[in-house]
């Protein structure tokens, strides 16, 4: 499992704009082989985390590698993010009670 922790600030000025490119991005990446699950938090200070779950890393570079998530993660780096931060880890350890895996988590936006 490769879990994808996306870390940003939302630009005020783009949300509009955002939120349309994020209900397309959630749609593809739903649609990715290899693709579990994403979520999305919003902090009360205003940052905002997405968690994103793949099978293998394999599927989680074709979904960093996919054309229009290119072009979405451009159009974040110049306008929709006065910040962001993106860590890729290895899964060591998952344990779960009641959380279910085929359950598909929305973004916040």
């Amino acid at each position: 499992m490769i879990l994808t922790v996306f870390r940003s600030r939302l630009n005020p000025d783009a949300q509009d704009e955002y939120k349309q490119w994020a209900s397309r991005m959630s749609t593809l990446a739903t649609d990715m082989p290899g693709y579990v699950s994403h979520k999305g938090f919003v902090a009360e200070d205003g940052e905002r985390v997405t968690i994103v779950e793949f099978e293998s890393e394999e599927a989680m570079r074709a979904w960093a590698t996919h054309p229009e998530h290119v072009a979405a993660k451009k159009k974040g780096r110049s306008v929709f993010f006065t910040a962001f931060r993106v860590q890729v880890c290895n899964v060591l350890r998952d344990t779960a009670d009641h959380w279910s895996r085929t359950a598909v988590a929305r973004p916040i936006l």
